[in-house]
């Protein structure tokens, strides 16, 4: 379909028959309509994570060095719900409400990557959805079945 044809004939694509809707046991239900992760086929699309704990309450305070630790260990437990790694990680996407922040938390991506690289994007925000947090990330890892 030509997008600027100005038909109303339109061509829904049904849902991906392997499609698989994540989430980690014993986590606190979404704060809005997604889950932990998605996987379809050899891609998992992790949901952007924020530093909080199993009970939805900010962790670190102010501090986004210890908010940082909390949203990578957040990422983790969903990756390893997913069967994946740090090191499946194709594309990492950081939301900070201070970009001055990036060389403060960039040992703790070193910590948790390793040697490994991905792709990544940085952005900064007025704010995140949890209040008080200050970073956000959001990963794709590429896990083969």
């Amino acid at each position: 379909m030509n997008c600027g044809s100005g038909s109303t004939d339109w061509d829904y694509v049904p849902l991906v028959a392997d499609r698989e809707e994540i989430r980690v046991a014993g986590e606190p239900e979404p704060i809005s309509h997604y889950t932990d992760a998605v996987r379809v086929g050899d891609l998992v699309f992790v949901s952007g994570c924020v530093p909080v704990d199993a009970e939805g309450r900010l962790v670190g305070g102010d501090d986004v060095v210890a908010q940082a630790r909390q949203v990578v260990r957040n990422i983790q437990a969903v990756l390893a719900a997913a069967g994946a790694t740090f090191a499946d990680i194709a594309k990492v996407t950081v939301y900070l409400t201070s970009v001055d922040d990036r060389q403060k938390i960039n040992p703790v991506r070193q910590e948790f990557f390793g040697k490994a690289r991905p792709a990544s994007t940085l952005v900064e925000i007025r704010r995140l959805a949890v209040q008080g947090a200050r970073v956000e990330v959001e990963v794709v890892a590429v896990v083969r079945t």
